[in-house]
């Protein structure tokens, strides 16, 4: 990993197992779980101990490599049509990060040219740990692009605001958004980072503030409800924020409350960004109604913990991310290139692009 980028890590492959980091433990204790079955793999995308679009796409191109060293071991020269009851419960953890998607397939093409006869364990390893590297490399392109935009604007050196959490955490390493505003804030060119708390699963309290405080990054945490205030004070420049999935026509689906965040900047002229790597575009869908939305149960919103906030009886409605339409985002930046006012044009440019 580059040194631009902070010293911790949230998914290893070491002693041939894959290790991720328990992030629904942090920031109160740094635990790391083994993975050498590919159902613990599903488990882990599925009870959110990894979560993020690129770090799910990560994990699951480890979970291939694990499914089909069980599945050689156990079938011999049938482990490749074994293996899809192994691809299907991947691809079925979590429906609306493309980049899980994205990574199977992408494993699936190289089991496709792999000799039925021989052991595919070593190059499907090498496959996911390209992935993984890859993304690195990507986030650390999208920083500098993001913060190049952000001193070329008339924006500089103003407060940031951040949902959600899409550093290290969310990816192979760096950040998406969160690798953005540490580009920028190390060019000088942001002023004070807000963190919204990211209800119900406040990735933004126990995720987004850790990191920021491991890289003595200055941020305030904010309850989601306050983001309307901090804009209409004036020092509000940029709200940065990541993505699950993207459509061909630049509508973004993201941690819920995003919506409400680009609703609130049009209104209070804060530029909105988006930082995705073009492994998060799906091109097959014309616009963001076509997204499928993931709600998770309701006991989320109910609780804190194991903590009941909400009388018995009361429902509670969970989606977990909603969709941003592109009319409302002023850029979204990809590590092939920055697309302003994104439109079916110019997003096809940039994703179509060598």
């Amino acid at each position: 990993m580059s040194p631009e980028s902070q010293a911790f890590e949230a998914i290893r492959w070491e002693n041939n197992q894959l290790a991720l980091l328990d992030q629904r433990k942090l920031p109160l204790e740094e635990t790391w779980i083994s993975h050498d079955q590919v159902e613990q793999v599903v488990d882990s995308i599925r009870d959110m101990v990894v979560r993020g679009a690129p770090a799910i796409g990560i994990t699951a191109a480890y979970g291939v490599a694990i499914a089909a060293k069980c599945q050689y071991q156990q079938h011999q020269l049938q482990w490749k049509s074994s293996i899809e009851a192994d691809l299907e419960k991947l691809a079925g953890s979590r429906p609306t990060a493309i980049n899980l998607f994205w990574a199977i397939d992408r494993m699936r093409a190289v089991i496709g040219n792999l000799p039925d006869d021989v052991d595919p364990f070593a190059a499907l390893v090498s496959e996911a740990q390209l992935i993984h590297q890859e993304d690195i490399q990507a986030n650390l392109t999208m920083g500098d692009l993001g913060a190049d935009l952000i001193k070329q604007s008339d924006k500089l050196g103003m407060g940031v605001i951040t949902h959600c959490n899409t550093g290290t955490l969310a990816t192979g390493g760096y950040g998406t958004a969160l690798g953005v505003i540490r580009s920028a804030h190390r060019d000088g060119a942001i002023g004070q980072v807000f963190a919204d708390e990211t209800r119900p699963w406040l990735q933004g309290a126990r995720l987004t503030a850790w990191e920021l405080c491991k890289d003595g990054i200055p941020v305030t945490l904010n309850a989601d409800g306050a983001a309307a205030h901090l804009m209409s004070t004036g020092k509000i420049g940029w709200v940065i924020v990541g993505s699950d999935r993207i459509t061909a026509n630049g509508d973004v689906a993201n941690k819920i409350g995003t919506y409400s965040l680009a609703v609130l900047a049009k209104y209070h002229g804060v530029k909105f960004m988006v930082v995705a790597p073009t492994s998060t575009f799906d091109m097959s869908l014309s616009s963001g109604a076509d997204i499928p939305i993931e709600e998770r149960s309701g006991d989320e919103v109910l609780t804190i913990g194991e903590r009941a906030i909400a009388p018995a009886g009361c429902a509670a409605f969970n989606p977990v991310f909603d969709v941003t339409p592109a009319a409302l985002v002023d850029a979204i930046v990809t590590e092939k290139g920055v697309i302003e006012t994104p439109t079916l044009a110019s997003v096809a440019a940039v994703v179509s692009a060598a």
